[in-house]
């Protein structure tokens, strides 16, 4: 199944992305759970969220993931909307 994470970094907190941007990006590397992923942008194109897309057998599987997520363990975000998403293009 597939699972997209919509997630909202805390205003102000753009450093705390940048300083867990390396273990986050090894996260999705070594989980091999994502099929697509990037940041949403603002309108002077710096980072303010993440779109994340999860092949997963569960959703207890995608929790589990965004939890270890180092971005949400070093408390970036403001939400995580987890939710099942049905892939028809691409």
């Amino acid at each position: 199944m597939h699972v997209a994470l919509i997630c909202i970094d805390k205003p102000g907190h753009l450093h705390i992305r940048q300083e867990n941007r390396p273990a986050h990006l090894a996260h999705i590397d070594t989980s091999g759970l994502v099929e697509m992923a990037g940041p949403f942008l603002d309108s002077e194109g710096q980072m303010v969220g993440s779109l994340v897309v999860l092949n997963v057998d569960s959703m207890d599987q995608a929790r589990a993931w965004a939890e270890a997520d180092p971005y949400a363990k070093a408390g970036l975000f403001q939400s995580v909307d987890i939710r099942e998403w049905k892939k028809v293009i691409g």
